[in-house]
Parts: C-alpha cells; sequence; structure tokens
C-alpha cells in the first residue's frame, strides 16, 4: 500500500516481523500532538529469519513445472473428462493430489490429504449432475489446531463459451498459476512447524458457479473450523497487461468492506462508530501489504477497498458469504485476450490463455507473499476477540478484550507474550502507531481522542510473530 507509515523507504525505523515495542506503561505520552507528526523515536522492531528463509525457498523452477503439467491436461473444464490419465480435470485432480501426497511423505506425514466433493445438479453453468471435487490439504498445527489459515486456487479452466468442456483451454494464468502456486507454499511451509493449522486448496467448479469454495466454506461451518484468513490467488502470473503496462513489481489485494453477514442491529452500531473499512477481510488485506514491505523484494501491493474486480468475482467470496475473512491476491494488469478466449488469431491478435503468457518469476513472487503471511499468521496466537472500545467526550481512548483460556486442551494462545494497541487516522490507509501494552485485557491511551482516529488491537507471540489487526466490535471481528 503506497504511502504507509510502513513503506519499503523507511523500513529501517518500523516493524519488520510484528515487533513495535515501546514502553511497558499501559499510558501514552500526552503530548500526541508531535506524534501525530513524526512516530515515537523509541520504535524499534525485530525481524524474522523464518520469514526471510522461507521467501527465499520459494522455487520460479518448481512453480513452472507445475503449471506446464497442470495446462498438458488439454483442459480443466468441471465439465471435462474424468476417466482420461491424461486429459481433462479427472487426470488434473488426481495429479494435485498426488503432489500433495509426494509432499506429506517429504515431511514425515504432516499433510492430510483429501479429496472433497459434491454432486451438483440444476444450475445454469451446471445442469446435468456432476460431481464437483476439490483437493485438500491440511498441515495441522501444534497448538492451537482448530485455528485455520488457508491458501487457494483454482483448478479449472474454461474458453470463451463457458459450457464448452470439449475445446483446449490450458488455463495457464487462469488459474494454474494460483494452484502451482499453492502447492509449492505446501512444500516449502511443511518443512516448518506452525502453532495453528494451515490449508491448501486446489478448488473446482470456479468457473461454473464457485462451487468449490462453497463446499469448503460450508464443511469449515459445520466443523467449527475457526478460519482466521482465506488467500485466494486467482491470476498471479501475468505482467503483460491489456493496458500496455508491463510490470513485475506490484499486485493487488481485494479486501470487501462490510461484512455480509452483518446484522441490522450491528448496522446500526457501526454507523456511530465506524468501522467501514475496517473489516476483518480489510485487515487481513494489511496484514498482507505488510509482510510484502517486510519480506518481499521489489514488490508492492495495493490494497483494493473491493469485494473483487468490478462486478466480477473470485473463490474467496464463497468464505465471506459465511463471515470468514478473506482476501483475493492476484496481478495487477489483467490481459483479457488472454481470459476465457477460445484458442485462436484473428486480426494479427492472438487469444488465450497459454504458457507463453504466464511469468513464472512474478508467481514466485506473489507465492512468496502468501507463504509468508500464512506462516505469520500461523505461528502468532489467536487475534484478540471480544475487542471493545470507550471513550466518548473523554480525554483518553481504552480499549478491552478477552483474556484467552488457558483451561482449553491444548490452551488457547500458549505461545502468547501479549498484546499491541495500534490506531491511525481515519483517512490513513494503513496503521500509523502502535503500542506494546503487555499481557493485559485492557489499555488506556491517554490524550489520544476516539473521535480523531480509529484503533485495533493485536495479539503478540514469544518470538515476535503478530496476529492481523482487530478493530472493536462485530465489524471488526475475528471470532473467538
Amino acid at each position: 500500500m503506497r504511502n504507509s507509515f510502513y513503506s519499503p523507504k523507511k523500513l529501517s525505523t518500523t516493524l519488520a516481523c510484528g515487533m513495535l515495542v515501546f514502553s511497558s506503561s499501559l499510558l501514552v505520552n500526552s503530548n500526541i500532538a508531535h506524534a501525530q507528526q513524526t512516530p515515537p523515536s523509541s520504535l524499534s522492531y525485530t525481524d524474522s529469519v523464518l520469514l526471510h528463509d522461507i521467501a527465499k525457498d520459494i522455487s520460479a523452477d518448481r512453480i513452472e513445472q507445475d503449471i506446464r503439467t497442470l495446462v498438458s491436461f488439454g483442459t480443466r473444464h468441471t465439465l471435462s473428462e474424468t476417466e482420461s490419465e491424461t486429459r481433462g480435470i479427472g487426470a488434473a485432480r488426481r495429479w494435485i493430489k498426488e503432489e500433495f501426497e509426494k509432499i506429506s511423505t517429504e515431511c514425515g506425514g504432516c499433510l492430510e490429504v483429501f479429496f472433497q466433493s459434491k454432486v451438483i445438479s440444476g444450475e445454469s453453468r451446471i445442469p446435468n449432475a456432476t460431481e464437483v471435487v476439490s483437493v485438500i490439504a491440511i498441515q495441522k498445527g501444534a497448538t492451537d489446531p482448530n485455528r485455520y489459515v488457508m491458501m487457494s486456487g483454482d483448478i479449472d479452466s474454461r474458453v470463451s463459451d463457458v459450457m464448452d468442456s470439449v475445446s483446449d483451454s490450458p488455463g495457464a494464468n487462469d488459474n494454474a498459476s494460483g494452484v502451482a502456486g499453492t502447492l509449492e507454499a505446501a512444500r516449502v511451509l511443511s518443512k516448518h512447524k506452525f502453532e495453528g493449522s494451515i490449508v491448501y486448496a486446489a478448488l473446482a467448479g470456479e468457473e461454473q458457479g464457485l462451487f468449490g469454495g462453497k463446499i469448503l466454506a460450508e464443511y469449515a461451518k459445520a466443523n467449527n473450523w475457526r478460519l482466521k484468513a482465506v488467500l485466494n490467488n486467482d491470476m498471479i502470473g501475468n505482467i503483460a497487461g491489456i493496458n500496455g503496462v508491463i510490470n513485475n513489481t506490484t499486485a493487488r489485494i481485494f479486501a470487501e468492506g462490510t461484512r455480509n453477514t452483518e446484522t441490522a442491529d450491528e448496522a446500526t452500531y457501526r454507523r456511530f462508530t465506524g468501522g467501514e473499512v475496517d473489516s476483518p477481510s480489510r485487515n487481513l488485506a494489511r496484514y498482507i501489504d505488510l509482510m510484502a514491505d517486510r519480506y518481499i523484494e521489489n514488490l508492492d501491493t495495493m490494497v483494493v477497498y473491493r469485494l473483487d474486480r468490478f462486478r466480477r468475482g473470485g473463490h474467496h467470496r464463497p468464505f465471506n458469504d459465511v463471515g470468514f475473512p478473506g482476501v483475493r491476491i492476484m496481478e495487477t494488469n489483467e490481459h483479457y485476450q488472454r481470459q476465457h478466449q477460445d484458442l485462436r488469431t484473428e486480426n494479427g491478435i492472438v487469444y488465450g490463455d497459454t504458457i507463453d503468457g504466464v511469468n513464472f518469476e512474478y508467481a514466485a513472487k506473489l507465492t512468496a507473499l502468501n507463504a509468508v503471511s500464512l506462516a505469520g499468521m500461523a505461528n502468532a496466537p489467536n487475534p484478540p476477540a471480544d475487542v471493545t472500545i470507550t471513550g466518548a467526550v473523554q480525554p483518553s481512548t481504552t480499549l478491552t478484550w478477552k483474556a484467552h483460556d488457558d483451561t482449553l486442551t491444548p490452551p488457547n494462545n500458549p505461545q502468547l507474550k501479549g498484546y499491541k494497541i495500534y490506531w491511525r487516522l481515519t483517512d490513513a490507509p494503513q496503521w500509523q502507531y502502535s503500542k506494546y501494552v503487555g499481557n493485559v485485557t485492557t489499555a488506556t491511551l491517554k490524550n489520544v481522542v476516539i473521535d480523531n482516529y480509529f484503533f485495533g488491537v493485536a495479539s503478540i507471540s514469544q518470538d515476535g510473530f503478530e496476529s492481523p489487526v482487530v478493530f472493536p466490535g462485530a465489524a471488526g471481528a475475528f471470532g473467538e
């Protein structure tokens, strides 16, 4: 996010892994007028060697190999061939499952790998009964296994006619790139252990109606997953836009505003307290934006305040629909002649989503962004729950949140060190100021007037990993 307090140029005076450490006092210096202009001079940070190593371990060569294999199946249309070993959606999903199983073998069985399916029929794009089959791999966390973060890509491809399941549909960028990135993230992250669980999902049926995501979101709800983040990767390999721009240094993060599950009472409360730009999805996007600044060389992310591209959709939406925080990570400059097109040449223009339109180094860069974000959140404590705020017609602002529960088996947040309060001017895109307040459940910012800022709280681990910031109230809640 450009022009943020945490821009790369200011990285030497800002945090690198969520360890902005101030005095342990619960009260901020009353000279807030100066703080509005200049960040506190006591600011320091602790970098994460682990996250740097993870970013460096992502391989463009392995991603290229996976994209080429996925393209080799001819078409991956949801309604395409399922019996062949070399062509169609059936062969593609079996190969993806085999790859996840190889990764699991290499890490001593650390992944639970399975097909997830449901028969869909009577839909405009799936009129006849069709089994929609996704491939899921789960890396269970060591101390908080029911807390999940997820990376996903879409298996299926299409040409101009969304019902054409026979014609060649390489889907090299849309979305072999996202699946290849998800496989590569699993290869790298499975070498390490994390406190929370990580889900790697190759989702089916996206082009026919987001069905793979709907099925997995329903599964997560039914199994009481505490799903804190969904990182949907849909087209992460193209750097040459239809607008003539060629750029491998930027990426977009799409994040919705007010959550879809908001009630009428919550909407009324939000009207008077704010939160329109502080949904958990938006603060998840801010977290990923900071990870790009800290750990990914030569990458600037643009957080887009919208669910997806204008009047379009992606596989994070089914998770947003039921209340889970989700974002879409993708290239900045799309090339529409390479999306949803029959393979052809017309008037000297080549149409089609072929392998020559993919930049593998760029796909690796966005995959690395996913990997460090997943690792950071999985090793961080659970985000603060039940965050509330008071301070109307008062000179100071007080935030309160729920204590972690040591009675759970395993205990919730065993790696917790304490909490950090964040605040920013209401028109600032990124969090500007913060204060570590220790392992407490309430803290006051003296002479920081509630009307002039937005506020939030993050959890900090013993080794410096930090959760996304949680805005007070239902508008910003990540759940228990």
